[in-house]
Protein backbone atom coordinates (compact mmCIF):
# COMPACT_ATOMS: atom_id res chain seq x y z
CA UNK A 1 0.00 0.00 0.00
CA UNK A 2 1.33 3.19 -1.06
CA UNK A 3 0.61 6.91 -2.08
CA UNK A 4 1.07 8.32 -5.72
CA UNK A 5 1.42 12.19 -4.59
CA UNK A 6 4.21 13.86 -6.45
CA UNK A 7 6.48 15.45 -4.17
CA UNK A 8 5.72 19.58 -3.61
CA UNK A 9 8.59 21.90 -4.14
CA UNK A 10 9.92 23.09 -0.72
CA UNK A 11 10.86 26.62 0.15
CA UNK A 12 14.57 25.59 0.89
CA UNK A 13 17.05 23.67 -0.84
CA UNK A 14 18.28 20.25 0.73
CA UNK A 15 21.76 21.91 1.32
CA UNK A 16 19.92 24.93 3.31
CA UNK A 17 17.92 21.95 5.41
CA UNK A 18 21.18 20.33 5.96
CA UNK A 19 22.64 23.25 7.46
CA UNK A 20 19.67 23.87 9.88
CA UNK A 21 19.88 22.82 14.08
CA UNK A 22 17.45 20.63 15.20
CA UNK A 23 14.91 24.06 16.36
CA UNK A 24 15.27 25.63 13.30
CA UNK A 25 14.16 22.84 10.94
CA UNK A 26 11.34 22.40 12.75
CA UNK A 27 10.36 26.25 13.04
CA UNK A 28 11.38 26.10 9.11
CA UNK A 29 8.93 22.68 8.40
CA UNK A 30 6.20 24.38 10.66
CA UNK A 31 5.87 27.97 8.58
CA UNK A 32 6.12 25.75 5.38
CA UNK A 33 3.02 23.21 6.51
CA UNK A 34 1.61 24.78 9.44
CA UNK A 35 -1.23 22.11 10.39
CA UNK A 36 -0.79 19.39 7.85
CA UNK A 37 2.68 18.90 10.22
CA UNK A 38 2.43 15.86 12.76
CA UNK A 39 4.95 14.06 14.86
CA UNK A 40 4.93 11.17 15.80
CA UNK A 41 5.60 9.67 19.16
CA UNK A 42 6.29 6.01 20.22
CA UNK A 43 7.76 7.29 24.17
CA UNK A 44 11.51 6.45 23.64
CA UNK A 45 14.31 9.27 24.43
CA UNK A 46 13.71 10.97 21.08
CA UNK A 47 9.87 11.23 21.76
CA UNK A 48 10.57 13.18 24.75
CA UNK A 49 13.39 15.35 23.03
CA UNK A 50 10.67 16.27 19.98
CA UNK A 51 7.59 16.53 22.19
CA UNK A 52 10.01 19.56 24.64
CA UNK A 53 11.79 20.82 21.82
CA UNK A 54 7.81 21.53 19.97
CA UNK A 55 5.95 22.55 23.12
CA UNK A 56 8.78 24.14 25.55
CA UNK A 57 11.32 25.51 23.87
CA UNK A 58 9.43 26.62 20.20
CA UNK A 59 6.06 27.07 21.98
CA UNK A 60 4.33 25.76 18.44
CA UNK A 61 1.45 23.86 18.02
CA UNK A 62 1.62 20.70 16.31
CA UNK A 63 -0.38 17.53 16.63
CA UNK A 64 0.79 14.56 17.98
CA UNK A 65 0.39 11.14 16.65
CA UNK A 66 0.71 8.38 19.02
CA UNK A 67 2.60 4.93 17.40
CA UNK A 68 1.37 2.49 20.05
CA UNK A 69 1.18 -1.20 18.49
CA UNK A 70 -0.90 -2.42 21.85
CA UNK A 71 2.61 -4.13 22.48
CA UNK A 72 4.02 -1.87 24.60
CA UNK A 73 6.17 -1.98 27.86
CA UNK A 74 4.31 -0.86 30.83
CA UNK A 75 6.80 1.72 31.21
CA UNK A 76 6.52 2.86 27.81
CA UNK A 77 2.50 3.84 28.88
CA UNK A 78 3.92 5.32 31.81
CA UNK A 79 6.42 7.91 30.15
CA UNK A 80 3.17 8.76 27.82
CA UNK A 81 1.16 9.65 30.47
CA UNK A 82 4.25 12.00 32.25
CA UNK A 83 5.07 13.48 28.91
CA UNK A 84 1.18 14.25 28.40
CA UNK A 85 0.77 15.69 31.55
CA UNK A 86 3.80 17.79 31.64
CA UNK A 87 3.32 19.07 27.75
CA UNK A 88 -0.57 19.28 28.02
CA UNK A 89 -0.42 16.98 24.91
CA UNK A 90 -3.86 15.62 23.13
CA UNK A 91 -2.75 12.42 21.41
CA UNK A 92 -3.99 11.44 18.05
CA UNK A 93 -4.17 7.48 18.22
CA UNK A 94 -4.38 5.38 14.77
CA UNK A 95 -6.69 2.69 14.69
CA UNK A 96 -5.75 -0.85 15.12
CA UNK A 97 -6.72 -4.03 14.85
CA UNK A 98 -6.45 -5.74 18.51
CA UNK A 99 -4.24 -8.75 19.07
CA UNK A 100 -6.88 -11.33 19.64
CA UNK A 101 -8.16 -10.18 15.82
CA UNK A 102 -4.45 -10.16 14.51
CA UNK A 103 -4.34 -14.16 16.54
CA UNK A 104 -7.88 -15.16 14.69
CA UNK A 105 -6.91 -13.49 10.86
CA UNK A 106 -3.28 -14.20 10.71
CA UNK A 107 -2.34 -16.46 13.52
CA UNK A 108 -0.66 -16.64 16.96
CA UNK A 109 2.60 -14.72 17.61
CA UNK A 110 2.91 -13.29 14.78
CA UNK A 111 5.94 -11.74 15.55
CA UNK A 112 7.45 -14.94 15.97
CA UNK A 113 6.61 -16.33 12.70
CA UNK A 114 6.61 -13.36 10.44
CA UNK A 115 7.70 -10.52 12.06
CA UNK A 116 7.77 -8.25 8.68
CA UNK A 117 4.09 -9.04 8.41
CA UNK A 118 3.37 -8.09 12.34
CA UNK A 119 5.16 -4.80 11.79
CA UNK A 120 3.21 -3.78 8.60
CA UNK A 121 -0.27 -4.33 10.10
CA UNK A 122 0.45 -3.23 13.65
CA UNK A 123 2.43 0.07 12.22
CA UNK A 124 2.72 0.60 8.61
CA UNK A 125 -0.93 0.35 8.08
CA UNK A 126 -2.10 2.24 10.98
CA UNK A 127 0.56 4.99 10.19
CA UNK A 128 -1.05 5.19 6.37
CA UNK A 129 -3.86 5.99 7.59
CA UNK A 130 -2.87 8.47 10.29
CA UNK A 131 -1.17 10.65 8.02
CA UNK A 132 -3.52 11.19 5.26
CA UNK A 133 -4.70 14.54 6.42
CA UNK A 134 -0.92 15.58 6.78
CA UNK A 135 1.40 16.83 4.53
CA UNK A 136 4.55 16.21 6.51
CA UNK A 137 5.79 13.93 9.19
CA UNK A 138 8.55 15.34 12.08
CA UNK A 139 10.33 11.43 13.11
CA UNK A 140 12.65 10.94 15.40
CA UNK A 141 15.23 8.78 13.76
CA UNK A 142 19.08 9.35 13.87
CA UNK A 143 22.03 8.57 11.61
CA UNK A 144 23.55 7.02 14.22
CA UNK A 145 21.41 4.66 15.63
CA UNK A 146 22.40 1.93 12.83
CA UNK A 147 23.77 1.39 9.60
CA UNK A 148 20.52 1.73 7.50
CA UNK A 149 20.01 4.58 9.05
CA UNK A 150 23.17 6.30 8.66
CA UNK A 151 22.55 8.01 4.79
CA UNK A 152 19.13 9.30 6.03
CA UNK A 153 18.33 13.30 4.88
CA UNK A 154 16.85 15.65 7.02
CA UNK A 155 14.21 16.00 4.59
CA UNK A 156 13.00 13.51 2.50
CA UNK A 157 9.81 12.78 0.18
CA UNK A 158 8.02 9.35 1.39
CA UNK A 159 6.24 7.76 -1.87
CA UNK A 160 4.92 5.15 0.75
CA UNK A 161 3.62 8.13 3.24
CA UNK A 162 2.66 10.77 0.86
CA UNK A 163 4.23 13.63 2.80
CA UNK A 164 7.45 15.20 3.33
CA UNK A 165 9.55 13.68 6.13
CA UNK A 166 11.14 15.25 8.67
CA UNK A 167 14.04 14.26 10.94
CA UNK A 168 15.43 17.24 13.13
CA UNK A 169 17.87 14.79 15.20
CA UNK A 170 19.19 12.72 11.95
CA UNK A 171 22.46 14.84 12.89
CA UNK A 172 22.64 14.01 16.56
CA UNK A 173 24.19 11.18 18.32
CA UNK A 174 22.83 9.39 21.23
CA UNK A 175 25.13 11.15 23.73
CA UNK A 176 23.40 14.82 22.50
CA UNK A 177 20.33 13.37 23.03
CA UNK A 178 20.87 12.26 26.61
CA UNK A 179 22.64 15.81 27.26
CA UNK A 180 19.40 17.42 25.98
CA UNK A 181 17.02 15.40 28.29
CA UNK A 182 19.31 16.03 31.39
CA UNK A 183 19.44 19.63 30.75
CA UNK A 184 15.78 19.95 30.58
CA UNK A 185 14.94 17.41 33.17
CA UNK A 186 12.64 15.59 30.98
CA UNK A 187 10.57 12.77 31.33
CA UNK A 188 12.47 9.43 29.27
CA UNK A 189 11.23 6.06 29.20
CA UNK A 190 12.97 4.23 32.64
CA UNK A 191 13.65 0.95 30.39
CA UNK A 192 16.91 3.11 28.77
CA UNK A 193 17.73 2.94 32.04
CA UNK A 194 18.00 -1.24 32.45
CA UNK A 195 20.29 -1.13 29.13
CA UNK A 196 17.38 -0.80 26.58
CA UNK A 197 18.64 1.84 24.12
CA UNK A 198 15.90 1.16 21.48
CA UNK A 199 12.35 0.20 22.75
CA UNK A 200 9.59 -1.44 20.64
CA UNK A 201 7.20 -4.36 21.93
CA UNK A 202 8.07 -6.88 24.36
CA UNK A 203 8.33 -9.57 22.25
CA UNK A 204 10.34 -8.24 20.22
CA UNK A 205 13.48 -6.02 22.59
CA UNK A 206 15.90 -7.14 24.68
CA UNK A 207 18.64 -4.87 26.66
CA UNK A 208 21.57 -4.18 24.67
CA UNK A 209 25.25 -4.90 25.44
CA UNK A 210 27.63 -1.62 25.83
CA UNK A 211 29.59 -3.16 22.77
CA UNK A 212 26.23 -3.60 20.72
CA UNK A 213 24.85 -0.60 18.38
CA UNK A 214 21.60 1.06 19.57
CA UNK A 215 19.44 -0.99 18.28
CA UNK A 216 20.84 -4.37 18.44
CA UNK A 217 18.24 -5.38 20.53
CA UNK A 218 15.43 -5.15 18.15
CA UNK A 219 14.50 -8.48 16.21
CA UNK A 220 17.62 -10.23 17.96
CA UNK A 221 19.13 -12.69 16.48
CA UNK A 222 17.20 -11.77 12.87
CA UNK A 223 18.13 -10.29 9.70
CA UNK A 224 15.37 -7.81 10.56
CA UNK A 225 16.67 -4.00 11.27
CA UNK A 226 13.54 -2.24 10.89
CA UNK A 227 9.81 -2.45 12.14
CA UNK A 228 9.05 -1.06 8.37
CA UNK A 229 7.87 2.50 8.97
CA UNK A 230 11.51 3.56 7.84
CA UNK A 231 12.42 1.25 5.22
CA UNK A 232 11.71 2.43 2.29
CA UNK A 233 13.84 5.65 3.04
CA UNK A 234 16.61 3.82 4.87
CA UNK A 235 19.73 2.15 2.62
CA UNK A 236 20.63 -1.57 3.79
CA UNK A 237 23.95 -2.05 5.60
CA UNK A 238 26.95 -2.70 3.21
CA UNK A 239 27.75 -6.68 3.14
CA UNK A 240 30.62 -6.25 5.04
CA UNK A 241 29.13 -3.84 7.95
Amino acid sequence: MSTSRLAPELSATEEELESLSAAELIRWAHAEFGARLCLTCSWQKQSSVLVHMVVDELGVEMDVVELDTHLFFRESYETRERLVERYGLSLIRPDIITVAKQHASEGPNLWETDPDRCCHVRKVEPLINALRPYDAWISGIRRDQSPSRAGIPKVIWSERYGVWKIHPLAGWDESDVWSYVMANDIPYNPLHDAGYRSIGCIPCTRPTQPDEEERAGRWAGSDKLECGIHVDDCDPPAAND
